[in-house]
């Protein structure tokens, strides 16, 4: 649930995103200082925080970090995650004015994992960005998952999926769209 500032700052967010906005228009992101996110594996247990983005550039120790809490968690396969995924969920928790946790359901998924996926659901990708390194499935406690949704929407930052029914949203750095 947001506080009253959160909700404002969202409010004014989704307001900005309803006018004629750049297609990767993004939350003002500090060009020094630090970016830090925390992550939650829901299918590991592992949890790490890192300072991924320190006075203009990114953090390769803390990227390979995020890679590997990331990886398939069926195969161990490992792969490089796009630094762009790590600045959309930063502008997400500042957006929603929450600092907490990020918990993962998906991150990279190999081709072979995928394609098991797929032909299991038809709610998985033939051609997911997750096996690109592109995609993330997040939910963040305290904060509702419709809420975590129109604040994704209103970045315009690549595409964004919402499923209600396994309590988790779909974040990538694709083409902006929605389902």
């Amino acid at each position: 649930m947001l506080n009253r500032r959160g909700f404002l700052r969202f409010s004014l967010g989704v307001g900005a995103g309803l006018v004629a906005v750049p297609a990767l228009a993004r939350v003002s992101l500090p060009q020094t200082g630090e970016r830090v996110l925390s992550f939650y594996n829901t299918h590991t247990g592992e949890q790490t925080r890192a300072t991924y983005w320190a006075d203009g550039e990114y953090v390769a120790s803390e990227l390979a970090t995020l890679d590997r809490l990331l990886r398939d968690h069926r195969s161990g396969d490992i792969a490089d995650m796009d630094p762009r995924l790590f600045d959309i969920l930063h502008d997400l928790q500042q957006l929603t004015a929450a600092a907490g946790v990020f918990h993962v359901i998906s991150g990279y998924r190999s081709p072979v994992t995928n394609a098991q996926l797929h032909r299991r659901s038809g709610g998985v990708a033939r051609n997911s960005l997750h096996t690109r390194g592109q995609a993330i499935d997040i939910r963040l406690p305290g904060v509702e998952l419709r809420d975590l949704h129109r604040a994704a929407l209103s970045l315009r930052a690549g595409g964004v999926g919402y499923y209600a029914n396994s309590g988790f949203i779909h974040v990538d750095t694709g083409r902006v769209r929605a389902w």
